[in-house]
């Protein structure tokens, strides 16, 4: 048989193979079909058929690929052995290697995953995670690392005797195939693992910058009360404990909503949410544009370098024309093209395996970003990289780096996930809180009371989170030291909002503003290396303050636009203090919120108000007719160091509840009949903070849509 009739019989065979397993796939995908994001009305996704139809060709495409690379391993290893034990090469037996290579790799990787990222296969498993508990069970890094270093052995030695065997009878075209083969392999292989530690020496060029650097680091749902400095009893954040010896904590900073979008546009514009027009997460093309200034925009106008990048939750930074130069994000996570480009889970949970890594993230990039898979450390690494950049540049660089580390469903990376976990437990929440694969099971399982979750073990597999977050901040500040930048670099840690951990009611947050409002206060820790000063400042600050904060430090004027005040008298006088109202909203309800009175003014599921008023665009945004009415229901509140006042919107009128903050900290009590006075000064001012609503107005009661009979415009 001839070399070139051999060759195209493995190539058949590998196509083949790759092809049942397309089939396969595609066809198990289609029968039990799921889908990322909401459920949309069918005439939305009507008019998304035919891209829907192409997004999945795409995605069999992709595995096929894939899938025709591992089984040439089979095929190629059958041609070896041919070679070695003089037989000629058969269909039949190069497809069954195929198959078995397919088979070998794939678990592989899947069991290398099962134990490093098990939250990235739970993302897209649709199957009882159960069955995967007696696998992960058997599984540690050294045996993980034994099974790799073997297979790669037996291949080695595989084509090594094929190569060998083909020199002694003269088919040299065999024997340069498997040498080709063998060399592009492992090309491939350590292409795709091939991480080198960003350059620390010899750039100290950024140190001479003519202005102070800033780095911001944030995660996503970080509360402020699991670090040291705010009491917590377990031990999550040695690194970020130890850097607020030299820098300025405030413990008591609070967001006005607890939503993404709108915590991100109010914290880098410090403006409030009124300002701002982002209300939610569901923002339209045009509100995207906003109407006032973002930070990076300035640090762009005096020469510096800005950056911001993330994971699946950072995709509104770059969403928001905040001003960044340069962004590594990904799409807006509310955008139902880039939802449709996922898939369904069984072909999606196969893709996974393989696009997280550098090809992956450009070929595959909705695969990449998938919410859920942790892939923080891969962030971290792309900050050193650039912050070695930077060090080789002489002019200064904002970098913000935002994660989604400590975001529900609270899985992580390996060893975090079970660092605080009881070793007993096998139920359903294992690597991460289960029921959140896709906003309709959200919606579900926010409208479920505590006693449908295993509370103790989602506390643990949050915590978990928390310590991995505090990693990934000593990698990047110390590889910022490394570079010589530390002395000339403002560092701020951070989060959008916090969480609720069942505390009342629910998970989540930005649903309530009854208790101690977990979700709506952050961590903010400002480092300045000009004042090292250790402080923890309790008083009543919020996000909006921040951007004026920085921009003091940095000597740069404040724009008016911004409602914040600067803290910068906190890191820069001992006796420095404020006293600041910290006004807050509940952002918009997936669903019926436990504990909500019968009587609340309500408005429609999320699922139903969502519409796509760009088919091509496809981002996803809350119908017109049903923003006034949403802004109407919003639960609010206004907090100073003591009181903490309560504004609920009920169907004959609004309630307001006041809690005395230092004696009933968990607010148990309403006081509002002991202090009229104090209630009516505090409903004065929240009114006030209210009536910059655009389009709405108070009448003595409740916010009302604003008529033309009294006026239309801004409020």
């Amino acid at each position: 048989m001839s070399e070139r009739r051999q060759f195209w019989k493995l190539l058949a065979a590998a196509a083949v193979a790759a092809a049942l397993v397309t089939l396969v796939l595609t066809a198990k995908s289609l029968l039990d079909f799921t889908r990322t994001g909401p459920e949309i009305r069918g005439e939305i996704l009507d008019s998304y058929s035919g891209y829907a139809a192409l997004a999945m060709l795409r995605l069999a495409a992709w595995t096929w690929l894939i899938s025709f690379a591992l089984a040439s391993v089979g095929s190629v290893v059958h041609l070896a052995r041919c070679q070695t034990r003089g037989h000629p090469v058969r269909f039949w037996p190069a497809l069954i290697w195929a198959g078995l290579a397919w088979g070998i790799i794939t678990g592989a990787v899947l069991l290398h995953l099962l134990l490093y990222n098990p939250s990235g296969i739970i993302a897209s498993f649709l199957y009882d995670p159960a069955w995967l508990y007696p696998v992960w069970d058997l599984l540690s890094p050294t045996r993980l690392t034994l099974l790799k270093y073997l297979i790669i052995a037996l291949l080695g030695l595989a084509l090594l005797s094929g190569i060998i065997a083909g020199r002694r009878r003269g088919a040299y075209g065999t024997t340069r195939f498997l040498t080709a083969y063998a060399i592009a392999g492992a090309a491939l292989y350590l292409g795709l693992n091939y991480h080198p530690e960003p350059v620390t020496h010899g750039l100290q060029a950024g140190t001479t910058t003519p202005r102070m650097n800033l780095l911001m680091i944030g995660s996503d749902t970080l509360r402020a009360d699991r670090f040291s400095a705010t009491g917590y009893e377990r031990e999550l954040t040695p690194y970020i404990d130890d850097l607020a010896r030299e820098g300025t904590f405030f413990t008591q900073a609070y967001v006005p909503v607890a939503r993404t979008a709108p915590s991100l546009a109010s914290m880098l514009t410090g403006a409030w949410p009124q300002h701002t027009g982002i209300r939610s997460n569901y923002i339209d093309d045009a509100d995207a544009r906003l109407p006032v200034t973002g930070l990076p925009e300035l640090l762009n106008a005096v020469g510096y370098q800005t950056a911001a990048i993330g994971d699946w939750a950072g995709g509104d930074l770059a969403k928001l024309n905040l001003g960044y130069r340069e962004t590594d994000l990904p799409e807006d996570q509310w955008n139902l093209k880039f939802l449709i480009r996922q898939g369904p889970k069984d072909i999606r949970l196969f893709l996974s395996l393989f696009a997280h890594n550098p090809l992956g993230k450009h070929l595959l990039p909705e695969i990449y970003y998938l919410a859920g898979f942790p892939i923080y450390t891969e962030i971290t690494y792309r900050a050193k990289q650039l912050l070695s950049e930077y060090a080789a540049d002489n002019r200064p660089f904002h970098l913000n780096v935002f994660m989604g580390a400590t975001h529900a469903p609270f899985g992580s990376e390996y060893p975090y996930y079970s660092m605080f976990a009881a070793k007993d437990y096998y139920g359903d929440s294992k690597f991460a809180l289960s029921g959140l694969t896709d906003p309709s099971s959200i919606v579900k399982r926010q409208q479920q009371g505590k006693e449908a979750f295993d509370i103790q073990q989602v506390i643990d597999l949050y915590d978990g989170a928390v310590r991995s977050f505090d990693d990934q901040v000593r990698f990047i500040v110390e590889h910022l030291e490394s570079l010589g930048l530390r002395e000339n670099t403002l560092i701020v840690i951070y989060s959008d909002h916090g969480t609720d951990l069942f505390e009342r009611h629910t998970w989540g947050q930005g649903n309530s503003v009854v208790g101690d409002d977990p979700s709506a206060r952050i961590p903010l820790l400002i480092l300045d290396p000009r004042y090292r000063d250790s402080r923890v400042v309790r008083r009543t600050v919020r996000s909006v303050d921040l951007m004026p904060t920085l921009l003091e430090l940095l000597e740069l004027p404040v724009p008016e636009s911004v409602d914040g005040v600067s803290l910068a008298g906190y890191l820069q006088q001992a006796d420095f203090t404020t006293e600041l109202p910290a006004f807050h909203e509940t952002g918009v309800w997936l669903g019926q919120i436990p504990g909500l009175q019968d009587n609340h003014l309500q408005y429609p599921p999320l699922l139903e108000m969502l519409e796509v008023p760009d088919k091509a665009t496809g981002t996803l945004a809350i119908k017109p007719e049903y923003r006034n009415r949403v802004i109407q229901a919003k639960d609010r509140m206004i907090r100073t160091d003591k009181w903490k006042l309560v504004y609920l919107p009920m169907r004959n009128g609004a309630e307001y509840w006041l809690f005395d903050i230092e004696n009933d900290p968990l607010c148990y009590d309403n006081v509002i009949n002991e202090y009229p006075e104090v209630a009516a000064r505090l409903k004065r001012e929240l009114i006030e903070w209210m009536s910059l609503e655009a389009g709405m107005e108070w009448d003595g009661q409740l916010l009302q849509p604003r008529t033309a009979a009294t006026g239309g415009g801004k409020g």
